[in-house]
């Protein structure tokens, strides 16, 4: 037996998986959008020095993002992890900061006038300078002149949510009635998740029918404001938020329309599909993934 045919046949090269291989990239998209966000958090030390914004929520945040765009770059992904990471900003200071009513209306008078091109405060300096330089970066793109009343459409209903939350929970505080179920999902704006989409939307050049993504966009968060609501019940309870499951609801009752709400999602994102596929799929998978993620735990760390 010659040398040549005495030595053990070469093995076949190892293959990963494709789920595995998918989940590695993703998971490295992941780390480099939490590194950017963590750059940005710390020019805006203002905003972000509470505990509740501690590594984790950097951490699940960028996955959130990257699981929703399996292919997409953390460059892909910047607009939408800016605008979410400016959300959390601006829900801590009106859930958790702002002691009066005068408070929130000067944050979303503030606010409001930088969205729209101004210079107006928005009542705390790191928030109005992170909003003005998202303003800028949007206003840059090609697709924003197309879709600027949009966005400038999702961010004032986001706005006038939050503040109608605050109202909710001060009224409770006082001894007053809590707003009835319906009432509370028809004000799922004060999730964000439409204003950070139409972000990404507009940095992913802004293709489809505005209509059907907007309308596509809105059912996905109503899905993801009761899958929140579930996910936070108990933390909810020790910060004294608001929560669906606080309403004239059963758990029971809530998880199906959980349900309901995820089908009729499904039919709107159908219809987005046909030309836009890739933001189809990124509101589906983000629905997807909030399913599971609330499952187990959620975004804020401490207060």
């Amino acid at each position: 037996m010659t040398a040549a045919t005495s030595e053990r046949p070469a093995e076949p090269p190892h293959t990963v998986p494709t789920a595995a291989l998918e989940s590695g990239t993703i998971c490295a998209v992941a780390g480099q959008s939490q590194r950017q966000m963590r750059s940005w958090a710390a020019e805006y030390p203002g905003l972000y020095g509470s505990d509740a914004f501690d590594p984790a929520l950097f951490s699940t945040l960028a996955l959130a993002a990257a699981f929703s765009g399996p292919g997409r770059t953390a460059a892909d992904l910047r607009m939408a992890n800016r605008m979410c990471l400016w959300c959390f900003g601006l829900d801590w200071l009106i859930d958790y900061k702002a002691a009066s009513r005068a408070e929130v209306t000067a944050l979303v008078r503030g606010c409001a006038a930088i969205a729209e091109g101004g210079d107006g405060s928005g009542g705390n300096a790191d928030l109005s300078r992170f909003l003005a330089d998202v303003r800028d970066e949007l206003a840059a793109m090609p697709a924003f002149p197309a879709l600027r009343d949009a966005w400038l459409d999702e961010f004032r209903r986001m706005l006038d949510a939050m503040a109608l939350e605050w109202d909710w929970n001060a009224a409770l505080k006082n001894g007053g009635g809590a707003p009835t179920f319906e009432r509370y999902l028809a004000n799922a704006d004060n999730l964000g998740f439409s204003v950070v989409f139409a972000s990404h939307w507009i940095a992913s050049g802004g293709h489809g029918d505005v209509s059907a993504v907007r309308e596509a966009s809105w059912a996905v968060q109503r899905v993801i404001r009761l899958l929140n609501d579930i996910g936070t019940y108990e933390r909810d309870k020790q910060w004294g938020d608001l929560n669906a499951l606080m309403l004239d609801r059963t758990p029971r009752q809530v998880e199906e329309r959980v349900a309901a709400l995820t089908g009729e999602a499904r039919l709107l994102l159908a219809d987005v599909r046909p030309t836009a596929p890739d933001l189809a799929d990124y509101m589906e998978r983000q629905m997807d993934f909030c399913t599971g993620f609330y499952g187990v735990t959620d975004f804020w760390g401490t207060l």
